[in-house]
């Protein structure tokens, strides 16, 4: 019995603290450094965003009328389409200098890029519908108001 406790307390404090931190990074207020565009395509630079694809979409069905108001997006064309992709801004703005850094031109300064370090799309192209690209995959809101996971393409 009293070895049992002696295993017990520590393993049940490592739990509390592994969900605690899970806990803290999905609670965490998503920050918007910058909106960038072009055309109806927008990027969005985020820190804390949240850590989960169902974090991700909930956190876009949430705050979407918000990004609308505060930003003007999506910009939506003239067929129906838009697309926001939301990249970690990690270090912040670079110069160019790596190959393959996302580079905003209408930036009038060394520092204009970023890592591509992609969080999640948002899409809709018109006719089919509304879908959301994360590392865990495809997913597209159905007619019906339900999440649902596809295929990946």
């Amino acid at each position: 019995m009293i070895k049992n406790k002696k295993i017990t307390w520590p393993i049940l404090a490592i739990t509390a603290v592994i969900l605690s931190y899970i806990l803290w990074l999905n609670l965490r207020p998503v920050n918007i450094i910058a909106v960038h565009y072009d055309g109806h395509y927008s990027d969005v630079l985020v820190d804390n965003f949240p850590v989960t694809a169902r974090g991700k979409i909930s956190w876009w069905l949430e705050n979407r009328d918000i990004l609308k108001q505060r930003y003007g997006i999506p910009k939506i064309s003239s067929y129906g389409s838009y697309s926001i992709v939301f990249w970690y801004f990690g270090d912040g703005y670079m110069e160019e200098g790596k190959y393959d850094r996302l580079c905003f031109r209408e930036m009038k300064t060394e520092k204009n890029c970023i890592e591509k370090d992609k969080a999640f799309t948002v899409s809709d192209g018109g006719n089919s519908g509304l879908y959301f690209l994360a590392n865990e995959g495809y997913y597209q809101l159905t007619d019906s108001g339900k999440i649902v996971k596809r295929p990946s393409h």
